[in-house]
């Protein structure tokens, strides 16, 4: 059977798996979601005990997918993105106690959690351009590991114009050079003097530009588009796999809800999760959410888990579509007030039965980093160590095992870890010299129209 994805907005008219992963944000505002989820039985998942990362990614890819790409091209573009991961297991699990687990998300190229949706994005865009010869913009945001992800996966691809948007102060030095130190052509690295929720807010209004939109053919890197969720669902499922049959409880360190919505996805799925936990930095307006059913955005204070200061969670939408019972009108009632807006109890109580949330501030996160380090002489970077501190807050909430996502390498953090443990983390051998680096990138205001005019004279059309 053959899945469509419809706008959470429903304004749009539905899209098959290739228009929907090129489209990413629907015409009318919208973000996509599955009209119908493929389930996944308890043998099923079982049967996918012990079985290598690829191979649990096609299991779970290909219903989404097929018939827009053929199996056999499906498992080599699968097999080419996790080629260059350097830990063989893409998502290895890492034990801390009788309890707690870490899933590594960060062995990929950019050291973070983002390659593993966006290597397979970009062969996948690369595949599909090249069966049209079409060419297109990606136009993406990000506070700090989407963006360096994004252009390790599409810098010099054939067809595809990058353009990545960050905030001047934010990312570490080491997330920004990332970004910046690619001398690639088709790579464009913007520096935007405001915070993420700004970027955010321009790439949005570029996507909402109909004629600019077609004129450049803008696509989505950023988890709206819902091939980053998909792919994101593999590891949650290969999680469940290991522990089968025994359900399983999950912590996420997130800001843009779309690492934690994967995990509700691949529990939509038949994965059997019991919790999904969100666990928030000082920006902690999910974990005002769940506490209180209203979604306020407050102002953007900058911490030392600077991927996760964000206000505006855009995936958000997909599970209020849930929580509307697919009724999109109601939708757009909701996101008709700039991200703030207030679900019924009977709403809140639905969200609740799977999602818990806590927050951890800068000093408990230094405090969590120091304590696994002295306990088991494990390095947290400072989101996956927000997961661990939510965890502990949690505790009585969360049916074991509970399996913390790290989603960074520490070594990108170096300041915080010394801080926190004394110890500077070096970073992998195949970016050791990346500091020393010349850096390439365009400072713009915090304006659509600044964004837009940079790239009409970088693109000539």
């Amino acid at each position: 059977m053959t899945i469509s994805f419809l706008s959470t907005r429903g304004q749009s008219p539905a899209l098959d798996f290739r228009a929907a992963t090129l489209a990413g944000l629907a015409q009318d505002g919208g973000l996509y979601v599955p009209q119908s989820w493929p389930q996944f039985t308890a043998a099923d998942i079982k049967a996918l005990q012990g079985k290598p990362y690829a191979e649990i990614a096609y299991a779970v890819l290909n219903p989404f997918i097929e018939p827009h790409i053929p199996g056999d091209v499906l498992r080599d573009l699968i097999r080419k993105s996790y080629a260059g991961f350097a830990d063989p297991a893409i998502a290895p699990l890492k034990q801390l106690d009788d309890r707690h687990w870490v899933l590594e998300l960060f062995h990929g190229p950019t050291l973070a959690f983002k390659d593993i949706a966006l290597q397979l994005l970009g062969h996948i865009f690369e595949y599909f351009l090249a069966q049209k010869n079409e060419r297109m913009t990606v136009i993406g945001a990000t506070s700090g590991d989407t963006g360096s992800a994004a252009i390790a996966a599409l810098a010099g691809r054939k067809n595809i114009d990058v353009f990545i948007l960050y905030p001047n102060k934010g990312p570490s030095d080491i997330q920004r050079k990332q970004m910046t130190c690619v001398d690639v052509p088709n790579v464009h690295a913007l520096g935007i003097e405001g915070s993420f929720d700004d970027c955010q807010a321009i790439v949005k209004a570029l996507f909402n530009d109909a004629p600019l939109r077609a004129k450049y053919n803008f696509a989505a890197v950023n988890s709206i588009n819902i091939l980053r969720i998909l792919a994101q669902i593999v590891y949650y499922v290969a999680v469940a796999a290991h522990f089968a049959p025994k359900p399983i409880s999950f912590v996420v360190p997130t800001g843009n809800f779309g690492n934690v919505y994967a995990g509700y996805a691949a529990h939509k799925c038949g994965a059997p999760i019991s919790k999904l936990a969100v666990a928030n930095n000082r920006n902690d307006i999910l974990t005002r959410f769940f506490n209180s059913g209203a979604m306020k955005p407050a102002p953007v204070q900058s911490s030392l888990s600077p991927s996760m200061d964000i206000q505006i969670s855009s995936n958000f939408e997909r599970l209020l579509f849930d929580l509307c019972g697919g009724d999109s009108a109601a939708v757009r009632g909701y996101m008709q007030g700039k991200g703030e807006f207030t679900v019924s109890q009977v709403q809140l109580a639905k969200a609740r039965q799977i999602f818990t949330a806590a927050r951890a501030d800068d000093e408990l996160t230094l405090q969590t980093i120091r304590e696994i380090y002295e306990q088991h002489k494990y390095i947290l970077d400072p989101h996956s160590a927000v997961a661990v501190a939510a965890a502990k807050q949690l505790a009585r909430e969360l049916p074991e095992p509970v399996v913390m996502l790290a989603t960074a390498h520490p070594a990108k953090f170096p300041e915080t870890i010394e801080k926190a443990i004394g110890v500077r983390p070096a970073l992998p051998a195949a970016v050791a010299d990346l500091l020393k680096r010349p850096e390439r990138t365009v400072r713009l205001a915090a304006d659509a129209r600044s964004v837009q005019d940079y790239v009409a004279g970088a693109i000539k059309i």
